[in-house]
């Protein structure tokens, strides 16, 4: 089973980002420790953390990921701000215990002229100081970009990392599509051959969870610059073979956007149910994701999925094979002579 979620806040707490994620069609959700600029978490209500844990043992979600805050480097260059993303992400994990059994996920951090090998190193160094037996908690690596000194730009450097990591049952990693993209993984044109070398390189059993993104930049750029899905270089068509990829699933999927429109496009074309029922399909959309959105469901029609529309946009409607009126239910056009999805 594929489970699908999006990035969310969390100003409103533990159970409002659970009720939002239900609201949403999602199954697993990803929110900031704290603030992501910053270095402050909220004060911890232990009685909302109880009722998130108690909302997703009723509604069977996946793990959630909890994301470390970005101004954090494991193998920075100064002694005082390698201590201060140890002492983070230690209080971090600390607390997510009271959400047991989750992912936390954190950029490995960039070396900043020190090289690489150190880089590896600071970070190994970094981790084996915060894990414990205990925990409950999977740390996971997150795949980078290799922007600049960034460390995790290749699956090799990952792999560094958690071969000098003396508690590795608590590590994994995540893959987030831009970043791979942008380092010069081509998962549009040889998305086989990227998972291939993965799990040649880390091994697929180490990766828990997918950052589904879309990127700014074309493949090898090294930018790191996110799109919405579908609105960007890698493309929908790409990022649904990320989706239906058998090896791909059993893994919580984060989305860029955040829309329950993608969400719900996303499990559909994971999924190919018999039926899909899509409420005004490209209405929250802009016209080139709406497009796109729209020959999914083409692709979806060829393959045998019954598409039901609820729709007041009149060239989708001309479309179809029967109009019903929702007010009495009276079939005030039936034509299939004049199918387009073909």
């Amino acid at each position: 089973m594929l489970h699908i979620g999006c990035h969310l806040s969390s100003s409103k707490g533990f159970a409002a980002m659970g009720r939002q994620a239900l609201e949403l069609g999602a199954d697993t959700f990803q929110f900031f420790t704290r603030n992501p600029r910053g270095s402050k978490a909220k004060d911890l209500d232990h009685a909302d953390a109880a009722a998130l844990v108690e909302l997703m043992r009723e509604h069977q979600f996946a793990p959630i990921i909890a994301h470390a805050p970005y101004t954090l480097n494991l193998c920075g260059k100064e002694e005082a701000n390698r201590t201060f993303a140890r002492e983070t992400m230690a209080d971090d994990l600390r607390r997510l215990e009271f959400v047991p059994g989750q992912y936390y996920n954190f950029h490995p951090g960039s070396h900043v002229g020190q090289g690489t090998e150190a880089g590896i190193a600071y970070i190994a160094e970094g981790l084996n100081a915060i894990l414990r037996a205990d925990q409950s908690t999977t740390v996971l690596l997150e795949t980078m970009a290799g922007k600049g000194s960034e460390v995790g730009g290749r699956f090799e450097e990952l792999r560094e990392i958690l071969d000098r990591v003396e508690l590795s049952d608590k590590m994994g990693v995540c893959l987030d599509t831009c970043h791979v993209s942008d380092g010069g993984y081509d998962i549009i044109g040889d998305l086989d051959g990227v998972l291939t070398e993965f799990d040649k390189v880390i091994g697929l059993g180490h990766l828990k969870a997918i950052h589904l993104n879309d990127s700014k930049n074309p493949t090898g750029a090294h930018k790191d610059r996110h799109a919405c899905i579908g609105e960007g270089c890698i493309g929908l068509e790409a990022l649904a073979r990320v989706g239906m990829e058998d090896r791909a699933h059993h893994r919580p999927s984060e989305m860029s956007g955040g829309q329950q429109q993608r969400v719900a496009i996303a499990r559909a074309i994971a999924t190919r149910p018999p039926i899909i029922m899509a409420d005004e399909p490209t209405g929250a959309l802009d016209s080139k994701t709406g497009r796109h959105v729209l020959e999914i469901l083409r692709e979806l029609y060829r393959e045998g999925t019954t598409i039901l529309l609820i729709t007041h946009d009149d060239s989708i409607a001309a479309t179809a094979r029967r109009v019903v009126r929702l007010s009495d239910g009276k079939v005030i056009a039936d034509h299939p002579q004049e199918v387009d999805w073909e």
